[in-house]
């Protein structure tokens, strides 16, 4: 009988409350300080995993502080379905701590599905067939990848937010198969980016801002084509990405050269969250039953691997110019929402030299920005490195006195002997 050591082990009987508290609370704390995590669902078909990360996404009717759901003194007002999964939780209790905070905040979310390896925009209703042009873009190797093309969304609720996630949950990919009559066919990675700019400037118009990041994965479900009746070729590609997946998590766990990031789109959007920057959390989901029980064997194999994996979480925190951003931010917040209500075909249209003016118009408010921060990234480097020679001059003065003293030391000793010396010969 082998055995297995985790961080959490929930029954069937437990909450949706319990798992948010366990699993995602600690970790949407450490994203206000401005970390990047990464919570995703492993496990065979029909196991709960959409369940645990969505769950019902309705308002309930009411709702108690212990009877299973969200705790009204978590969400003040806010309504909840007992049902409701880690991500509706998350954003709720987001935005209300951010409300509570004094400090100026902005919420972006975007929804991917990553289906027969072909990336979709969740929020996007046109060109959905094709993927509407997501590709993969690897910036090297200490940087997260970014998905080109895809839409990210501001939202200033919880509420909003959730409605967004429900219109990405309809688009997704779904199925019948024996072992759920809506399994989903794909993985999907909903992401909240969450900027935070503290009011508490200092004496020469400061402020600290604070990125942090949190990936929610909903992986496809393992299976076995026979067992579960599903298409020949979603069911490959699924176990093909999970398969790539499982090989790197194995690779990082035990500290191998080479890890196949490469191998899957899956791997290559997961690969911070894989022995990067970001910290990690998995959620095993199993099933009881006697059949399954070689899935079952190879979830908890698989979530073994992936609790050693040593990720080396970095905050991002920035000091900047508060009056130079603000202006910035805000001139391109504009041209956004202009450009937003063009695509839409709300409110006013624009000529395309209009489009084009106020594209560059951004293009350049975004580029002095970014040259800003490069600015103050020198000047810290420079202060860093005035900080290091200090520390190498502290160290080469104790050095220098240590030597002092040995010598001394060493003069005392041969002045006595020469005494001793002088003593013999008067002798």
């Amino acid at each position: 009988m082998q055995r297995h050591q985790y961080d959490g082990v929930f029954g069937p009987q437990a909450s949706q409350e319990q798992v948010y508290d366990k699993v995602a609370r600690p970790i949407l704390e450490e994203v206000m300080q401005g970390y990047s995590c990464t919570i995703f669902a492993y496990g065979q078909t029909g196991t709960g995993k959409t369940y645990t990360m969505e769950g019902e996404l309705e308002s309930s009717s009411s709702e108690t502080s212990n009877g299973g759901g969200v705790r009204r003194e978590t969400l003040s007002c806010s309504r909840i379905s007992t049902k409701a999964g880690l991500i509706p939780r998350t954003l709720h209790n987001l935005f209300y701590l951010l409300d509570k905070q004094s400090a100026d905040y902005k919420v972006h979310v975007s929804y991917v599905e990553l289906y027969n390896e072909e990336l979709r925009d969740l929020f996007s209703s046109g060109n959905f067939g094709n993927g509407a042009g997501l590709k993969l873009l690897d910036p090297g190797q200490d940087k997260s990848v970014v998905i080109h093309g895809l839409e990210e969304k501001r939202v200033v609720s919880a509420q909003a937010a959730v409605e967004l996630l429900q219109g990405g949950a309809r688009r997704r990919q779904v199925a019948a198969t024996r072992c759920n009559e809506e399994s989903s066919r794909s993985h999907a990675i909903f992401t909240i980016r969450v900027e935070i700019l503290e009011r508490d400037m200092t004496a020469s118009g400061q402020v600290i801002q604070k990125l942090g990041k949190l990936n929610l994965v909903d992986l496809a479900g393992s299976e076995n084509v026979g067992r579960s009746g599903a298409d020949v070729r979603e069911t490959s590609s699924i176990n093909k990405s999970l398969l790539a997946l499982g090989q790197v998590i194995t690779a990082v766990s035990k500290r191998s050269v080479h890890v196949p990031y490469r191998d899957s789109k899956l791997t290559q959007m997961l690969r911070d969250s894989l022995g990067g920057h970001t910290q990690a959390c998995m959620i095993a989901t199993i099933n009881s039953s006697a059949h399954s029980i070689s899935e079952t064997m190879k979830t908890l194999k698989y979530a073994t691997h992936a609790r050693g994996i040593a990720n080396k979480p970095t905050v991002t925190k920035n000091v900047v110019r508060a009056d130079i951003v603000n202006s910035m931010q805000a001139e391109i917040d504009k041209l956004r929402l202009d450009l937003q209500a063009a695509r839409d075909r709300q409110g006013f249209h624009m000529t395309r030299d209009t489009y084009e003016s106020l594209t560059e118009g951004a293009a350049q408010a975004q580029a002095k920005a970014e040259e800003w921060k490069q600015r103050v990234d020198l000047l810290e480097t420079g202060l860093d490195k005035a900080r290091a020679d200090t520390e190498t001059m502290d160290k080469r003065i104790d050095q220098l006195e240590h030597d002092k003293a040995t010598a001394a030391e060493a003069l005392r000793e041969s002045q006595a002997q020469q005494q001793q010396l002088a003593e013999l010969l008067r002798a």
